[in-house]
């Protein structure tokens, strides 16, 4: 079956389906049993996977979210190479940086997200980040949310190096942190990336 919709948005996250979410929303018709299928664009390339669907009553109600392609196809190659998903481990777990956290920390209308805790033998704490900072930027992209670290830190294999532009106490810094390998006992899905 072969249905049509619109692209209504890339980079959707924070909808609680999965540990790393960046969506293509789209309203082309996915129905349960649909997962796994194409969505293609008009040239017939495949920009995605169909994953889910918004619903209520378990059937199509016009929102339907993908994984990127170019997501699925780092998975697989993982999956080939080593016969599992090998993520890069930084020790650090991040939260939004709501307008309540902002006025706290007298940020303005800064977006972002604060790192909220650290492994304080992970790679973060080593490249210098602490408790309380903002990372407003990872390699070279502005940071709208939580997610966007997450889901970036996803896509990063151990070894590999990630840009950050942070602030903290006002002061605008820069820290790169090397992945590593993660810990014994955290190699599955875990928000602690």
């Amino acid at each position: 079956t072969v249905t049509m919709g619109i692209v209504s948005a890339i980079g959707r996250g924070s909808l609680g389906l999965a540990d790393y979410e960046d969506f293509i929303q789209t309203d082309a018709a996915i129905n349960p049993g649909n997962s796994g299928g194409a969505l293609v664009n008009t040239r017939g390339e495949v920009v995605g996977i169909n994953t889910a669907i918004y619903s209520r009553t378990g059937g199509y109600q016009g929102i339907g979210f993908a994984i990127p392609s170019n997501m699925a196809r780092d998975v697989l190659d993982s999956i080939l190479k080593h016969g599992r998903v090998v993520r890069g481990y930084a020790g650090i777990a991040v939260q939004n940086l709501t307008p309540e956290i902002a006025r706290a920390f007298d940020l303005g209308e800064m977006r972002g997200a604060v790192v909220a805790s650290l492994d304080p033998d992970g790679p973060a704490a080593a490249a210098g980040l602490e408790r309380g900072d903002v990372i407003v930027s990872f390699r070279g992209r502005p940071v709208v949310s939580d997610n966007d670290v997450r889901t970036q830190l996803s896509r990063l294999k151990p070894g590999d190096r990630a840009a950050l532009e942070l602030v903290r106490d006002g002061q605008r810094r820069e820290a790169t942190v090397v992945l590593s390998e993660p810990p014994a006992g955290q190699r599955g899905p875990a928000r602690r990336r």
